[in-house]
């Protein structure tokens, strides 16, 4: 089914906090989207990235910017 990547992050974020119950989720999605590479501004291979924050990662800003330096891309 289509979604909303914003939606998408969160479902995804909320099912691994409900199903796993860790201490805290991250989740980053990053995706190309076809709209914006077919018509409107017509820049391909221009990437979105939303992210979804719960539990420990909301409420500890360094534990956050832990993560986030790990997983940081190359580029």
């Amino acid at each position: 089914r289509l979604q909303v990547q914003e939606r998408l992050t969160s479902i995804v974020a909320n099912t691994i906090m409900k199903k796993i119950k860790p201490r805290g989720v991250m989740v980053i999605v990053e995706a190309e989207h076809l709209c914006m590479s077919m018509r409107g501004v017509k820049k391909p291979n221009t990437m979105t990235v939303t992210s979804a924050v719960r539990g420990l990662f909301r409420e500890n800003a360094a534990s956050r910017a832990e993560v986030m330096a790990l997983i940081k891309p190359n580029k």
